[in-house]
């Protein structure tokens, strides 16, 4: 069952439940941010680099360290074309189902895979990269609490067409159409699962919007 028709309505009950979490940006600027989990990918990540340097976005990447090991040549272009990169954990675990500290050494072992891939200093990472986005949008005061105190900013959307159960590249693009507003928070995947279609509903949906900057 598709749930897409269910997340409008979940983000104005989570929004101003969870204030500590950015779920989109100020309403009354014209610009929205396109976001991407579940990469690299080699299949999917690239042509999908191809749509946003035609039209000149700016995408932010939210990366699963172990396919940042798996793929670095993917992250270094990513990383080169300019893109805000962020955290979705090591391995896509639920951020509830780890410890603290379990949930802590993913994201550095991330950061730690995003300076190896990409040829940057550790540290520099650790600075820089402060985005998280929790696995499957799960999380718990506790989790929040924890980011906090390590100074993340967790990263949550206001738009969800639901592209990875693949509901077809008009369909996905028509959620996003029709929901889209200043300020949205968009996320797509790029993964292995539900980002055969990125690229093309990138292409499909973003045209639309060249007039509205977009970023994070």
């Amino acid at each position: 069952m598709q749930l897409a028709p269910v997340y409008p309505l979940l983000y104005k009950v989570l929004k101003p439940a969870f204030p500590g979490c950015l779920w989109s940006g100020r309403s009354d600027v014209k610009a929205i941010a396109l976001t991407l989990d579940d990469g690299p990918h080699p299949a999917h990540s690239l042509p999908l680099l191809k749509v946003l340097d035609e039209y000149q976005i700016q995408a932010n990447f939210f990366w699963l360290g172990v396919c940042v090991q798996r793929f670095p040549e993917i992250a270094r272009a990513v990383w080169r074309q300019g893109h805000w990169v962020g955290l979705h954990g090591y391995d896509h675990r639920s951020f509830p189902q780890l410890s603290s500290g379990a949930l802590q050494q993913s994201l550095i072992e991330t950061q730690r895979a995003i300076a190896q891939s990409c040829q940057l200093d550790f540290t520099e990472v650790q600075y820089r990269v402060r985005d998280v986005r929790p696995p499957n949008g799960l999380f718990t005061p506790r989790t929040l609490a924890d980011l906090a105190r390590w100074n993340y900013r967790p990263v949550m959307w206001s738009v969800v067409p639901e592209d990875w159960v693949r509901p077809g590249i008009e369909v996905a693009a028509r959620r996003i159409l029709s929901q889209v507003q200043n300020g949205s928070l968009i996320v797509l995947h790029d993964g292995a699962c539900g980002g055969e279609d990125v690229a093309a509903i990138a292409l499909r949906s973003f045209p639309s919007c060249c007039n509205t900057d977009i970023n994070l």
